[in-house]
């Protein structure tokens, strides 16, 4: 069984730095693409960032320039380096990966997300 555990979300002022980490655990024969997602209080899920095996990443709009994605695949990790935050950065952070596991199939992961606040 794979399961995707976030870390490092919390309480941050306008303008500070967060870096959040997802660890992928379990029978894993193969890590593909890994993203990092958001979720605001009455909004829609979005992609913040991906980053794939080649190590090509690709960033919202939004995020360009502030937030920087990277993995470690001796560790199954993915990290989001995210710098001046603003208020409207406020979301649940969810790590999402394609896992291919033991000798199943690929299959689309989810983390079970970590909380980034920002106050003003």
């Amino acid at each position: 069984q794979v399961q995707l555990v976030e870390s490092g979300g919390g309480l941050v002022q306008a303008g500070g730095s967060l870096r959040l980490s997802c660890a992928a655990s379990g029978s894993i024969r193969s890590i593909n693409r890994m993203a990092w997602y958001r979720q605001a209080p009455g909004k829609q899920r979005e992609l913040v960032a991906t980053i794939f095996s080649s190590g090509n990443t690709d960033y919202a709009d939004s995020m360009k320039g502030r937030f920087t994605i990277s993995r470690d695949n001796a560790k199954n990790t993915v990290y989001l380096q995210m710098n001046s935050l603003k208020p409207e950065d406020t979301a649940v952070y969810y790590c999402n990966a394609d896992i291919a596991s033991g000798s199943g199939p690929w299959y689309d992961y989810w983390g079970q997300g970590t909380q980034v606040t920002v106050s003003s």
